[in-house]
Parts: C-alpha cells; sequence; structure tokens
C-alpha cells in the first residue's frame, strides 16, 4: 500500500480498526486463482505476536477448502468520504484546491487456518454477535434461538482464523491541510450526515 508519512496510521488508529464492528474481504491466492469474500470479523490480541481475525465462511464457500498459497489478505475499510474543495477556507483565499476522498483502512496479512468444530464457531459466533450488538437496546444473543436451530447453522459454518503476521495501515484524514481547511472539512461533513469519519477528521487533527 502507498503510505505517505504523513497518512500513515499510528497504533491507535489501527486497534481502532481492527476492533470497530465492520467487514472485511478476506483475500487468498490459491491454486484456482485469487479467491475472495467480504465477512465480518472479529480481532483477539491475545493470539501470536500480533493477535489474530477471526470470522466464518458458509460450508459452501470454496475458500475455507483451497490451501492457501503464502500469506492471506484481510482488507478492512474505516468510514470514507468525500471532500468537497468548497468547504476549505483555502478556496475563498486563493481558490488553488482539488477534491480528495478521505478514509482509514488496514491491509492485514497472514497464515489462515480453519476451525471445523463446533465448539469453536459456538464461542465464535456468540463474541461476533456481542460485538454488533453491543449499541442495540434489546440486544440480541444466540442463546435467544432454539438450541437445536442453532446447532444446525452451525453445521452449515467454517471458522476461519488469519493469524497476523503484519499490518499495513493508512488514515487519509486532511492532515496535509490547514487548521482552517480541516474545520471546513469537518463541519462539511457533520452536515451531510458523515459523523462518524468526520469524528475521525477530528481526531486525528488532535493526535497530530
Amino acid at each position: 500500500m502507498y503510505i505517505p508519512a504523513h497518512f500513515e496510521a499510528g497504533p491507535d488508529d489501527i486497534h481502532d480498526l481492527l476492533t470497530r464492528p465492520s467487514a472485511a474481504n478476506l483475500v487468498t491466492m490459491t491454486s484456482q486463482g485469487l479467491l475472495v469474500t467480504l465477512l465480518p470479523l472479529i480481532y483477539d490480541p491475545s493470539i501470536g505476536e500480533h493477535g489474530a481475525l477471526h470470522g466464518h465462511l458458509a460450508r459452501t464457500n470454496s475458500q475455507w477448502s483451497e490451501p492457501a498459497i503464502g500469506e492471506s489478505l484481510a482488507i478492512i475499510q474505516g468510514a470514507d468520504a468525500y471532500i468537497s474543495p468548497s468547504w476549505y477556507a483555502s478556496k475563498a483565499e486563493h481558490g488553488r484546491v482539488v477534491p480528495t476522498w478521505n478514509y482509514s483502512t488496514a491491509h492485514v496479512y497472514g497464515k489462515l487456518a480453519v476451525h471445523d468444530d463446533a465448539a469453536w464457531l459456538g464461542n465464535h459466533v456468540r463474541q461476533l454477535t456481542n460485538l454488533n450488538e453491543a449499541r442495540s437496546e434489546r440486544p440480541w444473543s444466540v442463546d435467544d434461538a432454539p438450541e437445536r436451530y442453532v446447532s444446525g447453522q452451525l453445521r452449515a459454518i467454517v471458522g476461519i482464523e488469519l493469524v497476523i503476521t503484519r499490518i499495513e495501515a493508512k488514515a487519509k484524514l486532511s492532515q496535509n491541510r490547514p487548521d482552517k481547511d480541516i474545520d471546513g472539512v469537518v463541519a462539511g461533513l457533520e452536515a451531510q450526515g458523515h459523523k462518524e469519519i468526520a469524528a475521525d477528521v477530528a481526531r486525528a487533527r488532535q493526535g497530530s
């Protein structure tokens, strides 16, 4: 990934991307070529040197059964949005401004392992569900469903674990703009309802 120094994500940015509830693209190189699946992942920092990402695939998805060649890759995307030059104070001062796109992303590389047992899968789906239900006023639990139904659903999936070997991460959040321009970016994003990335931009400036 191309990462200019002023857009290099710091440890806090990386931790936020790994732990923020979201889906990621899992990319594996196999003898059949590249295979890619978009799936929700959960970060476990206790495994290996850099932690691991846990997820699951449909049993009918061949990505889990095709052996991965070398490292696999999870592409995690944070909030992103178009940035209008009309938001910059610099536009009124000299007009030398252009549009851009703000975003945060992490390319997480690692060794892929498969977990095909009910105990691992049961623990995984509970953790994943709890993470994504945490903000709900009435959170749903896996145990709200009948046990036989849950057992049947677990038989239809296979667990995957990406043991992380390295991470490349980028936070392109207007850090290269003057303070007045950043003020305009935050205000413009908030006005369009992009609250999450507006907060990311504000936080990136505080950390600079």
